[in-house]
């Protein structure tokens, strides 16, 4: 049962039930775990039971949980200024601009600060609508950009299905994702040049001049953590130019050492016009996002006021936690960490264990970010849940993991892992036994299909 002996923690979750309206959620099926605390890698409920978490929440604490520098940084500037209005310059969020910056590639030097990433990719795509007189939007149906109003119908995932009562001017197109082509490809390079060719027909059949921006995630993260094909960012970066389309590229989730790398377009050698991100810009710590923006198109600003601002842009104690995490970041080396994670521990290990497991249909990822496939049929390559839902055979392997002290970050018929970007080797390799043994659910599962198929 969710509900904590602890009397404190029985509270918490009382109080929660009874006023806390919860995100995505039937309110009523609610039964959430009330945490206690949290330091580096872990986390502890109220009772006191200790949780690897290979989730970092909603992947956003890339330095882990409680890091000393990150929490000594906020409190330090709570007691020298707490708040400030964004029209102020104050010392924090302009060095925090300069170290982002700093990360970006050449001639991308200001940065917008909001409070998340739905609102980093909303004034994004506004910043692209006045910078070239038009309204149109392209975005991936693999998607997943935040859920405010334009974000929501930006993002491709069954989530805007509910919200698409506003009309937004969007326009969603095909990824490459070699495991489940929609071209019928059977390399990498087939795909590439495949979904390329699909999105230079579909920009056609739109009209160029209509489109204002095409938003894509460097590396899908919610909608499946599907690497994008050597050459494909590029291609997309040369029909931006060809028809004046603004190239945002949404590095909300994949940012800041997320993949083992800084920004995920190191990977790929590409500059985009507008590049989005939060989460771990501070480790989630306080609330932060923004966009990077190209010298050009900062420059249809200079003297035309940007029709945009929020209250807390920049917010002192935010900024704060995102020079400490990046400084911490730079000292510990914790970007090459996830590199190094990536490619020594996280790959060979869930390849390994893909052979061992006939549920596993793919593996894919980078650094610390990484999906398992689950399916019901490998030559079919049917998922385990279906398109938009849930299935016990995958709640099932959430559960085993969880009640052996592994947290879990899951979307439909996949399982996620997106540990701290600077977790251990040690805790690397127990999270991933926990997650071989949780797995023999999903296998069971399996087993269970084909043996009604033979039947």
């Amino acid at each position: 049962m969710p509900i904590p002996n602890d009397a404190a923690g029985r509270e918490a979750y009382e109080l929660d039930r009874a006023h806390v309206f919860h995100s995505w959620s039937a309110q009523k099926a609610l039964e959430p775990m009330v945490i206690a605390g949290g330091e580096g890698s872990y986390l502890w409920d109220a009772d006191g039971k200790r949780y690897l978490d290979f989730s970092s929440q909603l992947v956003y604490t890339n330095v882990g949980h409680q890091h000393p520098k990150v929490v000594k940084a906020i409190q330090e500037q709570a007691a020298t200024l707490a708040t400030i209005a964004p029209a102020h310059a104050n010392d924090k969020r302009s060095k925090a601009a300069k170290l982002i910056t700093d990360l970006a590639p050449e001639g991308m030097n200001k940065v917008f600060f909001t409070n998340g990433g739905a609102e980093s990719i909303e004034n994004a795509i506004r910043m692209a609508r006045l910078h070239t007189g038009r309204t149109k939007v392209m975005s991936q149906y693999r998607s997943y950009h935040g859920s405010t109003a334009t974000a929501i119908q930006v993002t491709g995932d069954p989530r805007r299905f509910p919200n698409e009562f506003v009309p937004a001017g969007t326009v969603h197109f095909f990824g490459p994702f070699l495991y489940r082509s929609v071209f019928n490809a059977t390399t990498e390079q087939e795909e590439c040049d495949r979904a390329l060719e699909h999105l230079e027909q579909m920009i056609t059949f739109e009209g160029p001049g209509t489109i204002a921006s095409i938003v894509l995630e460097t590396v899908p993260g919610t909608s499946g953590i599907m690497p994008p094909p050597p050459g494909y960012l590029a291609g997309v970066r040369e029909l931006c130019d060809r028809f004046g389309i603004v190239m945002i590229c949404d590095e909300v989730m994949a940012g800041f050492g997320r993949t083992g790398a800084w920004f995920a377009i190191d990977h790929y050698g590409i500059t985009p016009d507008l590049i989005t991100f939060a989460k771990g810009v501070n480790s989630g710590y306080v609330p932060m996002g923004g966009v990077i923006i190209r010298d050009e198109i900062a420059a249809t600003f200079d003297e035309r006021a940007f029709p945009g601002g929020l209250t807390y842009s920049g917010h002192p104690l935010a900024a704060a936690a995102a020079v400490a995490t990046i400084e911490a970041m730079h000292e510990e080396q914790v970007v090459e960490n996830a590199a190094r994670l990536g490619a020594e521990v996280f790959g060979p290990a869930l390849r390994e264990m893909a052979q061992r497991h006939p549920s596993v249909g793919d593996v894919r990822g980078l650094g610390v970010f990484w999906a398992l496939d689950l399916v019901k049929d490998r030559e079919t390559k049917e998922p385990l849940a279906p398109y938009g839902g849930a299935a016990p055979a995958v709640t099932g392997v959430l559960g085993a993991a969880k009640e052996a002290g592994l947290l879990l970050f899951n979307q439909f018929h996949r399982i996620h892992l997106c540990p701290p970007c600077n977790l251990s080797d040690e805790e690397a390799r127990e999270g991933l036994a926990i997650l071989d043994e949780a797995l023999s659910v999903a296998d069971a599962a399996y087993e269970g299909v084909r043996e009604v198929v033979a039947a």
